[in-house]
């Protein structure tokens, strides 16, 4: 225990992951900011009323901030800002078309950050993601390692439940694995995908396979589509948390991540998917995973992608 983690942002994401922070019980401090005057505050005291029921003894505090950065001095000592600030995409947007106006929310977000956290490790969740995270990175100056981006849980926990759901089995006997960008440059990997330790291929034909790694890249876009206001956040948020408590408990878990990958897969100097170590202080090494050349080839393509947009976020 000891340990304090501060969500930034207490829309459904947000609020959303500081509750399962909150309940995995082992955090001392879990703090909830936003903008909107007294929502975390009123959010941190309903979660804190839930403690004796749920058995967990975490404290919830709430923050309002302001433009200016007035109320930020509450993050200090978090060894963990996970950001969520941000707006939701809504039918018909992609996750680029938030670019300019999240990067201006998240730019203010992360100098504060430097500011008053300044030993913290950031996990953003922020769309466009891969851009909001080599943002995040440059806004606070901290080492690349500090900062990361959830995006490869989320999208290899969809598409394993796409997978599960397809072949009417567990989900606990699928393993797939996504890597690239969190969005249309994504990669799955279906030669390390499993069902009961059986190549994917051996129990899905080809068309199969690719009808749900597109389903998997559209997976943000389809709740959007279906919820017309906002978009995903219980899936997303088990994804922020789970990287938060790997960090938190220094646990060396291999988990798909946003990371800084410096020539790995003989790709260098840009942020993206790949699968990362992760315990105290972030990422601990970028795990080079197996990959078929067409597989190897979609990962290149995806960072030169990647490469071009966060070159354009330097300047916002």
């Amino acid at each position: 225990m000891g340990k304090k983690v501060t969500v930034v942002g207490a829309g459904f994401y947000g609020s959303t992951t500081a509750q399962r922070l909150a309940e995995y019980n082992v955090f001392e401090t879990v703090l909830l900011t936003d903008i909107v005057e007294g929502k975390p505050e009123g959010l941190a005291l309903d979660m804190s009323q839930s403690r004796s029921i749920e058995g967990f003894e975490t404290r919830v505090v709430g923050q309002t901030t302001g433009p200016n950065g007035e109320g930020y001095e509450a993050i200090e000592g978090s060894d963990i800002v996970v950001i969520t600030a941000g707006l939701p995409r809504k039918p018909g947007m992609s996750r680029m078309d938030l670019l300019e106006v999240n990067a201006k929310i998240v730019r203010s977000v992360s100098e504060n950050i430097a500011k008053y956290a300044p030993g913290a490790v950031v996990i953003v969740v922020s769309n466009p993601l891969d851009e909001m995270t080599a943002l995040a990175q440059l806004a606070t100056g901290f080492p690349k390692n500090r900062v990361l981006g959830q995006a490869g849980v989320l999208d290899t926990a969809r598409f394993t439940h796409f997978v599960a759901e397809t072949l009417n089995v567990p989900v606990g006997s699928v393993k797939t694995l996504t890597l690239g960008s969190h969005g249309d440059t994504m990669v799955p990997v279906p030669s390390r995908c499993t069902v009961d330790g059986k190549p994917l291929a051996d129990v899905l034909d080809a068309a199969k396979i690719e009808e749900l790694v597109q389903r998997t890249r559209n997976g943000g876009a389809e709740i959007v589509g279906l919820l017309k206001t906002g978009s995903a956040y219980y899936a997303p948020s088990a994804a922020a948390a789970r990287m938060a408590r790997a960090v938190a408990e220094d646990s060396g878990a291999v988990i798909p991540s946003c990371a800084w990958v410096d020539g790995e897969y003989g790709i260098s100097g840009v942020y993206l998917g790949v699968e990362a170590e992760l315990g105290a202080g972030g990422v601990k090494k970028v795990i080079e995973t197996p990959l078929t050349d067409g597989e190897l080839a979609a990962l290149k393509e995806a960072a030169e992608a990647v490469r071009a947009k966060q070159a354009d976020v330097a300047s916002m």
